[in-house]
């Protein structure tokens, strides 16, 4: 069984956007989004932000597991 298989779709969608961000700070040079100027502007950042708090409730609303 391959690990692609093993995923949910939460983590399917966290490795999407982390693979998105990292791109957009190696695009800009930048190691980390804090030194960007557009940090709280930046819809790429949002998206991550969104993404990972949904990947550790798994789509509940409220609290999530660890």
């Amino acid at each position: 069984m391959s690990n692609q298989t093993n995923k949910d779709k939460w983590q399917e969608e966290l490795e999407i956007a982390t693979n998105m961000l990292l791109e957009c700070q190696q695009s800009k040079n930048l190691k980390s989004c804090f030194d960007c100027d557009l940090l709280f502007d930046c819809e790429t950042r949002s998206n991550y932000v969104k993404v990972v708090y949904e990947s550790m409730n798994k789509g509940q609303e409220g609290d999530f597991e660890f």
